[in-house]
């Protein structure tokens, strides 16, 4: 007599067809929030951006004793180490949304390019 087994161990189609739809209804749920979520903080960080330009157009009006319709630039409160904002020289403030900032003068507050950040 002759005793035989079968040894066929691995998973069957539908085993791999159920494990395949439930990461592709985990990604379906995830993706849509992690892009909802980059939003949100590029949202935050360009509003933090804006609030500290704005304290700087403030010291520099301070300190060069200019009044609130007086134009600035933003070359005249970024670049260099001696000024309000430090950044590495020859490079352009911007935007995490690929947005840039403008400054007019020193009672207006910064903006940016990007619709909805604003401070």
């Amino acid at each position: 007599m002759k005793i035989t087994s079968n040894l066929n161990k691995g998973f069957t189609l539908v085993e791999i067809m159920i494990v395949v739809a439930i990461i592709g209804l985990l990604a379906a749920i995830a993706i849509p929030n992690f892009v909802k979520a980059r939003t949100t903080a590029q949202t935050n960080a360009c509003i933090a951006n804006l609030k500290q330009i704005q304290g700087a157009v403030e010291q520099w009006a301070l300190e060069t004793k200019k009044a609130g319709a007086s134009a600035v630039a933003l070359t005249d409160i970024s670049g260099g180490s001696d000024k309000y904002i430090k950044q590495a020289l020859n490079t352009e403030l911007k935007c995490p949304a690929s947005g840039t900032y403008a400054v007019t003068d020193v009672a207006t507050a910064p903006t940016c390019t990007v619709a909805g950040h604003t401070l």
